[in-house]
C-alpha cells in the first residue's frame, strides 16, 4: 500500500482507493500518455464499470493494494467477520428456498408456496396469470413474488393496478405483511403534482384500472418503464373478436401499454375467461403473443404440469400441510317471506312509478335516468327506511330544479362496471346523486306530475315504516332464533347495500339486546380494522355493507345473512368469501332473505332453486360465483330489470331459468370455472421439501439477530433489550440515515428511532412490533456501512483461532455470477473454500465463521508462500461455478422446452393457418371472386408480423440458454489455527470421533432409518436421517474417549433452537472402550449450557439428567 504511485507501476488486478472513485476499484486495464493516463476498472462492490482519464496528481490522491499482496492478516477480526457475515445475508435466497415466505407476516400455505416458487419463479421472465378460485389468497402470492424478485436486486419499480376499491386493502395488505411501502396515484395526486410525472417519480405506486386507462393518464403512464406490474381482476381487460376484428377495451388498452412498458407482468384473477376460448387467447396475448394457438395446446400444458403462463386451482382441491381441506362445508338457505299489505302497497306502487319512468327513459333515449331508476328499486328491496329517504332526497332535488327552471339533462352515459369498481363511499354518492337529480320529464308539467306522484309515494312509505318492524326484519329474528344464537352466542354477520338499511337493523339488534357493530364504506381503514378487531373481540353482530366484502377477514364467524341480494352475483360470492375462507372451522350457514311476492324475488327465488339442483349435480358450492353461465343468456341483473320493466312476464322469465336442462347448466359451470384447464393435484410432498430445506438453511431468525447484535455494537449504535424480548434502539446515527435515493427506492426509509423491533415472525406479531429480516432498511443500511468500512479487512485477511483444531490453513470467501445472452444475472453465490496447509482444498459452509475464535494480529505466524490465489479461483470454478451453472442451464432448458413445445407450435400454426388464408384468397380471386386489396394486404402484414415473432422467440430461447459465468470474485481471506489454550478435555480426538459416527449411524440404521453424514458440511449437525414415512432427525454427535462434558458450537446451538423436536445430541461415552449411546432430543429446551467466550463454545456438564441411554 502507497502513495505517490507511478502508473508505469501498476497492474491489472491492483485495487485503487481514494477520492476519485465511489468505491475501491480494481485495475483491468493502464495507457499512460505522458502526465495523463487512462485508467479502465471495475468497483469491487458494485462491479461497475469506470473508464477515467486520470493526471498524476490524481494519482498521487489513491491507496493501492498490490493484487497478489497485501494479504497480512492484520485486519481486525470483528470487522472482516461482519464484513464477510453481510455478503452472506445480501445471498439469503442462496440459503433459503423459501426466501420470502420467512421475511414476511405470513404463514402461507402449500398451494402458494407451490404457485410461486414452482411455477412463477422458475420462468426467466416472469409473464404469469394467476387464477385461483376466490379465497386462495393471490394477493399473498403476489406479495411473496415481490420480495423474491426485489431481494434477488431484479426488481425495484413495481405498478399495481386494482379495481377502485381494492387500492386501500392492497396499500394494507403490502404493508403489514411484507413490509413494502406503496404510493396510491389518483386524481387530486396527479393535480398536486401538476407537470410532474408522478408514475416516473416514485417507485412502487397503486393505483386503480379505471383511471389508469383514461386517454389523459395513459399517456403520462406510457413515459414510465416498471420491473414488476401486478394487475388484480386483470380479467376485466377484455377484447372480443367478430370475425376478422377485434374490439379493445379501454381496459385492454391499458393491458397492452402495461404489458410493453413492464420487464415482469403478473396477472391475478379468479375469473379467469367465460366460456370463451378465443376471448381468453386475446388475454393471455397481453402476457406472452401467441403463445396458445389452440386450446388444444392449453389442455396439454395443464395435463404435463408445464404451463408457463397460466395456472388455476379450484377450492375444493386446496388443502393444509397435514392434507386437510381448506375450506369447510358450506349450506346456503333461502328464507322466503310474503309482504304485509302496507308494504305490498308501497312495492306496487314504488315499482309502477320505476316501470313507468324506466320505459319512458329508454324511450327517450336517457339511459342514466333508467339506471337511476333501477338503484332506486334496489333501495326499495333493502327496505322501507331506504326507499323511504331515497324518495325523499329525489323528491326535494326535483322541487329544487323546478322552483330554477330547469333540470338535468343526460350527461353521457353512465359506465356501469366503473361505477361498481368504484370505492363504495363513492359508488354509493354517486348512485344517490343520480337518483336525486335525473328524471325522464321534459317539461315543467311532466316534473310538477312526477313531484306530486313522489310526494303520493312518501306518504305510503312513512305509512308502511310506522309498523315499527317490516316482515324481513320478523324473518331475520325468527333466522337468529333458528341458530340460537342468544343461547350459544355465536357471532353473525348480516349484509345489506344499504347505509339507511344498516343503520335500521343497529338499531333494532341493539334494541333485542345484542351487542352490534357496523362496518360501512363511510368509515376509514383504520375505523375499519377496529370494528374488525371489536367484532372478533366483544360484539355478537357485525352489520355490513359491501365494504365488509372487501378486504376484511371475518373467518371466527360462520353465520352469515343476506338482507338483501346484490344483483351482481360475484357481489354474493365476496360476501360469503369473508367467512367462508382459509381459517374458519365451522359448517358455514348462510342465508338469503327473499320476498316472494316481489318481481325480483320471484327471479331470485327460481335462481337459487336452479342453482341447489346444480349444486348437487356438480358436488361443489361453486356455483355462485358463475351464476351467469347458469342462466340462458342473459345476466342475472338483465333478468330482474325485464321483470321490473314488465318487458316479460314474471311467469316466462321463471320458466326460462326452470328449463334450463340441469346437465347443460352442469357442462356450463363447468367451463367457467376453467375445470378442465385447473391442476387438481398440488405436490405436498414437493413443497414439504421445500420447506425442510428452509428450515435447515435460512438465516432468519437466528443468524439475523445476533448479526444485528453484534454490527450494532461494533458500530456504536445504541441497542437496548427489553423485558419482552424485544429490542429498541432509542437512536439511529445520522450516517445510517443518509442514504442514497436508490438505497430508499429499494429498501425505503430510516427512521430516527426504533421502539420495538423482532427478528421473529411469532414475537414480531404477538407484540405488533416491526420485523427485521433481509430487505429492512436499517438491516440493510448497517450491512452497507460495514461493507464500506470493511474493505481494507477484507483485502488484508484476518485472523482466527478453531477450538476443536480441526482447521489449520486459510478460508477464502468468493462471490460467482452467471449471466445470459442478454446480460441479465441468471444466478449468484457466496462458496467458501477451505484451504489447509497440507495444499488440500475443500468446500465448507460460508458460517463457518461463527464456530471461529478472532485472534487479534500477530499471534500466529503464516508462511506467504502457501497462499495460491490462482489454484483456489481454479477450484472453486470446478468444484461449485460449473455445477452451479450446469444446475441454473438445467432449469433454462426445461423452460425453453416449454416454449418451444408451446410457444413455437403455436406461431407455426397460425403460420400455417395464414398461409392457407393467403392461398385461399388468390384461389378465389383466380375463380374471379372480387377480393379487396387491402383484405389480402392485411393477411399478409399478419404473417410477416407472426414471422418476426416466431424469429424473436427463437432468438430469446437462444440467449437465455447461453449461460456464461465470470471468474470467481475473492471477497476475503482468513488465516486459522488451532486454539492452543482452552480444555484441553474438550478438543475432540478424531478416532473417537469417528467411533462416535460410526455408532451412532449404525443405530439408526438398525431403527430402520436412512441416515446421511454430513459431518463435514458444517451444517450445525453431523447426520440427517430419514424415516421410511419421510421424518427427519437432524443428529449432532459427540464422542468421548470416557466421560464428560460436551461443548456445542454456536452452529450447533442454532441449528438446536431452530429444529427443536427434530434435533437430537447422540453422546458416545467410553467409545475407545465400550461404547454407550445417549441420547438426548430437543437439546435446546432440555440442556442449560454455559457459554464459554474464550472457546467461543456453548458447554453442558449435566447432559446426563435430559439422557436416555440406547
Amino acid at each position: 500500500m502507497g502513495f505517490g504511485l507511478d502508473p508505469k507501476d501498476l497492474r491489472p488486478g491492483d485495487v485503487l482507493e481514494g477520492d476519485c472513485f465511489p468505491e475501491p476499484v480494481r485495475v483491468i486495464q493502464i495507457q499512460v500518455w505522458g502526465d495523463l493516463f487512462r485508467l479502465e476498472a471495475v468497483g469491487t462492490r458494485t462491479q461497475g464499470y469506470y473508464d477515467r482519464v486520470l493526471s498524476i496528481q490524481d494519482l498521487g490522491s489513491l491507496r493501492r493494494f498490490r493484487a497478489s499482496g497485501g494479504r497480512d492478516f492484520g485486519g481486525a477480526p470483528e470487522a472482516f467477520f461482519l464484513a464477510v457475515e453481510g455478503h452472506r445475508i445480501r445471498f439469503a435466497q442462496q440459503f433459503d428456498p423459501l426466501f420470502a415466505v420467512n421475511v414476511s407476516q405470513i404463514d402461507p400455505l402449500p398451494h402458494q408456496i407451490e404457485a410461486v416458487y414452482f411455477y412463477i419463479l422458475r420462468n426467466p421472465r416472469v409473464r404469469f396469470l394467476l387464477a385461483d378460485d376466490p379465497g386462495a389468497g393471490k394477493t399473498i402470492m403476489a406479495g411473496l413474488l415481490l420480495k423474491e424478485l426485489k431481494y434477488r436486486g431484479l426488481v425495484q419499480r413495481t405498478l399495481i393496478v386494482v379495481p377502485g376499491h381494492l387500492k386501500d386493502q392492497w396499500r394494507r395488505e403490502m404493508k403489514e405483511r411484507f413490509a413494502e411501502t406503496f404510493l396510491v396515484v389518483d386524481r387530486g395526486m396527479v393535480e398536486a403534482n401538476w407537470g410532474r410525472n408522478v408514475w416516473r417519480e416514485h417507485p412502487q405506486v397503486i393505483t386503480s384500472m379505471d383511471f389508469a386507462k383514461r386517454d389523459e393518464v395513459l399517456a403520462s403512464l406510457a413515459e414510465a418503464d416498471w420491473d414488476l406490474v401486478i394487475v388484480d381482476e386483470a380479467h376485466k381487460m377484455t377484447a372480443y373478436r367478430y370475425g376478422e376484428k377485434t374490439h379493445k377495451t379501454e381496459r385492454y388498452r391499458l393491458g397492452e401499454l402495461l404489458s410493453r412498458t413492464s420487464q415482469f407482468l403478473l396477472f391475478l384473477t379468479a375469473t379467469p375467461h367465460r366460456g370463451d376460448p378465443e376471448n381468453f387467447r386475446l388475454f393471455l396475448d397481453l402476457l406472452e403473443p401467441g403463445f396458445f394457438a389452440s386450446r388444444e395446446l392449453l389442455l396439454e400444458s395443464i395435463a404435463r404440469k408445464d404451463n408457463p403462463l397460466f395456472l388455476r386451482r379450484l377450492k375444493e382441491d386446496l388443502k393444509d400441510f397435514e392434507g386437510r381441506r381448506l375450506f369447510p362445508p358450506r349450506k346456503v338457505f333461502t328464507v322466503t317471506y310474503y309482504l304485509s299489505d302496507e308494504e305490498k302497497l308501497l312495492y306496487n306502487a314504488v315499482t309502477s312509478y320505476v316501470e313507468a319512468s324506466y320505459n319512458k327513459a329508454l324511450a327517450r333515449e336517457k339511459r342514466n335516468v333508467a339506471f337511476a331508476l333501477l338503484i332506486l328499486q334496489r333501495r326499495l328491496a333493502s327496505s322501507v327506511r331506504a326507499v323511504r329517504r331515497s324518495l325523499e332526497r329525489r323528491r326535494e332535488r326535483l322541487a329544487q330544479l323546478l322552483e330554477v327552471g330547469r333540470w338535468l339533462a343526460e350527461r353521457g352515459e353512465v359506465d356501469e362496471e366503473a361505477l361498481e369498481d368504484l370505492e363504495e363511499w363513492e359508488r354509493l354518492k354517486r348512485e344517490e346523486d343520480l337518483v336525486a337529480q335525473l328524471t325522464a320529464a321534459e317539461t315543467r308539467e311532466e316534473l310538477e306530475r312526477e313531484i306530486a306522484q313522489l310526494d303520493e309515494l312518501i306518504a305510503l312509505a312513512r305509512r308502511a315504516e310506522r309498523l315499527e318492524i317490516e316482515t324481513k326484519l320478523r324473518k331475520l329474528r325468527e333466522v337468529m332464533e333458528d341458530e340460537r344464537l342468544q343461547q350459544t352466542g355465536e357471532k353473525l354477520l348480516i349484509f345489506t347495500e344499504s347505509r339507511e338499511t344498516l343503520e335500521y337493523l343497529v338499531e333494532k339488534l341493539r334494541g333485542w339486546g345484542y351487542s352490534v357493530v357496523s362496518l360501512h364504506g363511510g368509515m376509514d381503514l383504520d375505523a375499519r380494522i377496529r370494528a374488525e378487531h371489536e367484532f372478533r373481540e366483544r360484539a355478537q353482530v357485525m352489520v355490513s355493507t359491501e365494504a365488509g366484502g372487501e378486504g376484511i377477514n371475518l373467518q371466527f364467524c360462520s353465520l352469515m345473512v343476506n338482507y338483501d341480494i346484490p344483483w351482481n352475483p360475484n357481489r354474493l360470492e365476496q360476501r360469503m368469501g369473508r367467512v367462508h375462507r382459509y381459517g374458519q372451522t365451522k359448517e358455514v350457514h348462510i342465508y338469503n332473505l327473499v320476498a316472494l311476492d316481489t318481481r325480483e324475488g320471484k327471479v331470485l327465488e327460481a335462481l337459487f332453486r336452479k342453482l341447489r339442483e346444480i349444486q348437487e349435480a356438480l358436488g361443489s358450492d361453486r356455483v355462485f360465483d358463475v351464476v351467469g353461465e347458469v342462466l340462458p343468456g342473459k345476466s342475472l341483473k338483465e333478468l330482474i330489470v325485464e321483470a321490473i320493466a314488465n318487458r316479460r312476464t314474471l311467469d316466462e322469465i321463471v320458466c326460462e331459468i326452470e328449463a334450463v336442462p340441469d346437465q347443460e347448466a352442469v357442462r356450463r359451470v363447468r367451463e367457467a370455472a376453467l375445470e378442465a384447464l385447473a391442476v387438481r393435484h398440488i405436490d405436498l410432498t414437493q413443497v414439504l421439501g421445500e420447506e425442510r430445506r428452509a428450515r435447515e438453511n435460512r438465516l432468519v431468525p437466528e443468524y439475523i439477530e445476533r448479526f444485528f447484535e453484534r454490527a450494532c455494537r461494533f458500530l456504536g449504535v445504541p441497542l437496548e433489550r427489553r423485558g419482552d424480548g424485544l429490542w429498541r434502539v432509542p437512536r439511529v446515527p445520522h450516517e445510517l440515515r443518509d442514504l442514497s435515493r436508490e438505497f430508499k427506492d429499494r429498501y425505503g426509509e430510516v427512521f430516527p428511532e426504533y421502539r420495538k423491533l423482532a427478528f421473529s415472525k411469532e414475537l414480531a406479531r404477538r407484540h405488533q412490533a416491526v420485523l427485521v429480516a433481509p430487505g429492512h432498511p436499517l438491516l440493510e443500511a448497517i450491512i452497507e456501512r460495514l461493507l464500506s468500512r470493511s474493505e481494507g479487512e477484507l483485502r488484508r485477511g484476518a485472523l482466527f483461532a478453531d477450538p476443536d483444531g480441526k482447521l489449520e490453513g486459510f478460508l477464502w470467501f468468493l462471490e460467482v455470477e452467471v449471466r445470459d445472452g442478454q446480460n441479465q444475472v441468471a444466478g449468484k453465490r457466496l462458496f467458501a473454500v477451505y484451504q489447509s496447509e497440507a495444499g488440500e482444498l475443500r468446500l465448507v459452509h460460508p458460517s463457518v465463521l461463527w464456530d471461529l475464535k478472532p485472534l487479534s494480529p500477530g499471534e500466529a505466524s503464516f508462511d506467504g508462500g502457501l497462499l495460491d490465489e490462482g489454484r483456489v479461483v481454479g477450484f472453486a470454478i470446478e468444484q461449485a461455478l460449473e455445477p452451479y451453472r450446469q444446475e441454473l442451464l438445467a432449469w433454462r432448458e426445461r423452460d425453453a422446452e416449454v416454449k418451444r413445445r408451446y410457444g413455437l407450435r403455436s406461431l407455426e400454426q397460425m403460420l400455417l393457418d395464414s398461409e392457407a388464408k393467403l392461398l385461399e384468397y388468390e384461389t378465389r380471386r383466380a375463380q374471379g371472386e372480387n377480393i379487396p386489396e387491402a383484405t389480402l394486404q392485411n393477411e399478409r402484414r399478419r404473417k410477416e408480423e407472426l414471422e418476426a415473432r416466431k424469429k424473436r422467440l427463437e432468438e430469446a430461447i437462444r440467449r437465455e440458454l447461453s449461460l456464461t459465468a465470470a471468474a470467481p470474485r475473492v471477497l476475503g481471506v482468513a488465516r486459522v489455527v488451532p486454539l492452543v489454550k482452552g480444555e484441553a478435555a474438550m478438543r475432540p480426538d478424531p478416532e473417537v470421533e469417528a467411533i462416535g459416527m460410526e455408532v451412532a449411524l449404525r443405530y439408526e440404521r438398525e431403527a430402520g432409518w436412512t441416515p446421511e453424514d454430513v459431518s463435514r458440511e458444517n451444517l450445525g449437525y453431523d447426520i440427517r436421517s430419514v424415516s421410511p414415512e419421510g421424518a427427519v432427525r437432524y443428529i449432532e454427535v459427540k464422542a468421548r474417549a470416557a466421560t464428560g462434558p460436551v461443548a456445542l458450537t454456536p452452529n450447533e446451538w442454532v441449528m438446536a433452537q431452530r429444529l427443536g423436536e427434530d434435533y437430537w445430541l447422540y453422546i458416545v461415552e467410553h467409545a475407545a472402550t465400550r461404547p454407550v449411546l445417549h441420547r438426548v432430543q430437543n437439546p435446546a429446551a432440555k440442556l442449560a449450557p454455559k457459554e464459554v467466550v474464550d472457546v467461543v463454545r456453548y458447554v453442558v456438564n449435566d447432559w446426563k439428567k435430559a439422557a436416555e441411554s440406547s
